[in-house]
C-alpha cells in the first residue's frame, strides 16, 4: 500500500506541479489583493479538483466506451507521463503541465483567473487528468488502492493550495535553481514510473505473447 501511495504521490506532484502551479499563479494574480488571492485559489483548486475527480472516478467508463482497453491507456499515459518528465529533468516547460505563451497572455488580462489557467489548464491539464484514469484503473477495482490514489489526489489538491497561499515566500525560499532541482529529482521518478506504465501496457495487450 506505501508504494501504491508513493507512486501516486510522485505521479501527481509531477503531472500537478504544485510549485509551477504557485508561481504562475503569483505572477497571474501580482495586483490582486489578499483576500481575492484566497477566493481565486481556493475556486480554482475546488474546480480543478472537481475534474480530476471526475475522471478519477468515470474516466475508465468513458474510455471503455469508446472502445479503448488498460492495456492502451497504460502504454498512452506512459508515453505522455514520460514527455512529461522528459521536461522536467531538462527544466523545460512542458504544454501538458503549464501554460503557453497564448494563453499567459490572455490570462493576464482577466481579473479572475481561478477558472482559466488555475484550474485548468494548471491544475486539471491532460498529464493529471491522464495520470487520475491510469492509476485508478491500475487498481482493477481494489478498493483500497482506488481510496489510496484518490486521498492522494486530495493531499496534492490542499498541497497545492497551500502553497498558491505562500507562493511569493516558497518563490523566496526555493529560488528559481531550488524549484529547478526539485523538478528535475521528480522527473527521473517519473520517467522510471512511466516506462513501466509503457511495460505494463505492452505485456497487457498481449503483443508478445507466443
Amino acid at each position: 500500500m506505501i508504494e501504491i501511495a508513493l507512486i501516486a504521490f510522485t505521479t501527481f506532484f509531477a503531472t500537478i506541479g504544485p510549485l509551477d502551479v504557485a508561481a504562475l499563479f503569483a505572477a497571474l494574480t501580482r495586483d490582486a489583493t489578499p483576500k481575492e488571492r484566497r477566493r481565486m485559489a481556493s475556486k480554482g483548486t475546488l474546480i480543478g479538483g472537481g475534474i480530476l475527480l471526475f475522471f478519477a472516478i468515470f474516466g475508465k467508463s468513458v474510455l471503455t466506451s469508446f472502445g479503448i482497453t488498460l492495456a492502451a491507456l497504460q502504454a498512452s499515459g506512459g508515453i505522455l507521463l514520460l514527455l512529461i518528465a522528459i521536461d522536467m529533468v531538462f527544466a523545460r516547460d512542458s504544454g501538458s503541465t503549464t501554460t503557453t505563451n497564448e494563453e499567459n497572455v490572455e490570462a493576464k488580462s482577466k481579473e479572475d483567473v481561478s477558472v482559466f489557467p488555475l484550474a485548468t489548464p494548471l491544475i486539471a491539464g491532460p498529464g493529471a487528468i491522464g495520470a487520475s484514469i491510469l492509476l485508478v484503473a491500475g487498481a482493477k477495482g481494489d478498493t483500497v488502492q482506488i481510496a489510496i490514489v484518490i486521498g492522494v489526489l486530495l493531499l496534492m489538491l490542499l498541497l497545492t493550495f497551500l502553497l498558491m497561499l505562500l507562493a511569493t515566500q516558497v518563490q523566496k525560499l526555493l529560488g528559481v535553481t531550488g524549484l529547478h532541482v526539485v523538478s528535475r529529482i521528480v522527473g527521473v521518478l517519473l520517467a522510471a514510473l512511466a516506462v513501466q506504465f509503457i511495460f505494463n501496457g505492452i505485456h497487457d495487450s498481449g503483443l508478445l505473447s507466443p
